[in-house]
């Protein structure tokens, strides 16, 4: 517990609320913890939007008709 306190950056305190779940803790921590624990990686994985067709085309939706006939 102390080592991975230590490569996250983090109080063993601030680590057991972690793993106790307390929502007080910021998602700083819960990535550093993630990272400390070498899960990086896959995690990063989820925020992977290149692939994600719906989306790109909600997000399509939110831009002003004038600056979307600009893009094009």
């Amino acid at each position: 517990m102390v080592t991975i306190a230590n490569r996250a950056g983090i109080s063993r305190e601030t680590l057991a609320k972690i793993q106790k779940g307390d929502s007080g803790v910021s998602i700083g921590n819960y990535a550093a913890v993630i990272f400390a624990l070498g899960l990086g990686v896959e995690w990063m994985g989820l925020a992977d939007i290149s692939e994600d067709k719906v989306g790109q085309a909600l997000d399509e939706e939110r831009i002003p008709r004038r600056a979307r006939d600009i893009k094009a």
